[in-house]
């Protein structure tokens, strides 16, 4: 029978026997995976607790966040902020917008971009929710000493930095600088 749910032990020792030999980078292979282990557990557990009797997803409150944080703001902007495609923010803003959270108002000099911003019932609900939500911040970091969790912070703080001020180039090289093919669903192609 096989589980849903593997442990994190459980996997590490399956990746290394299928590997074997392979010259990986184990260390630093282990480290990206678990960053992303760690991103979906946190995010599956706030969505499940806090966010759940709000009914908010994960991207619809780091998209309130972005707002609540920074003010009015160009919906591009939000999305790079909220690290989302425009597309997805749009359907967001729109879900957010009808359940009266947030206003879309055109920009007062280029008709063409449009501005999100909370309306007092999104500020309402971030000023109830946030408190919440930080208290599952402490309740998933609990392990971790204050120490751990600035260590922690600025580690991934360094590979945000790495990725955001070298990637491109590194994208570039791995492409022998040609544009990336566009993103395909996985799905075979029609006909």
């Amino acid at each position: 029978m096989v589980s849903g749910h593997r442990s994190i032990g459980d996997t590490e020792k399956a990746v290394r026997a299928k590997l074997g030999d392979l010259p990986v980078h184990h260390q630093q292979m282990a480290a990206v995976a678990n960053i992303y282990r760690a991103a979906a557990t946190v995010r599956q557990h706030f969505e499940n607790s806090v966010l759940r009797g709000v009914e908010l997803t994960w991207t619809s409150f780091v998209v309130l966040w972005v707002v609540w944080i920074w003010g009015e703001m160009e919906t591009r902007r939000v999305a790079e902020e909220a690290g989302i495609s425009k597309g997805t923010l749009t359907g967001v803003a729109r879900t957010l917008q009808g359940r009266g959270l947030v206003a879309r108002s055109t920009h007062p000099t280029d008709g063409r971009l449009a501005l999100l911003a909370l309306t007092p019932a999104g500020e309402a609900l971030m000023t109830h929710v946030f408190p919440e939500f930080n208290a599952e911040e402490g309740f998933v970091t609990d392990p971790l000493s204050d120490e751990e969790a600035v260590s922690l912070a600025d580690l991934l703080r360094r590979i945000v930095v790495q990725v955001e001020t070298h990637g491109e180039d590194r994208r570039l090289e791995l492409l022998n600088g040609q544009d990336p093919h566009p993103r395909r669903s996985g799905r075979r192609p029609k006909g």
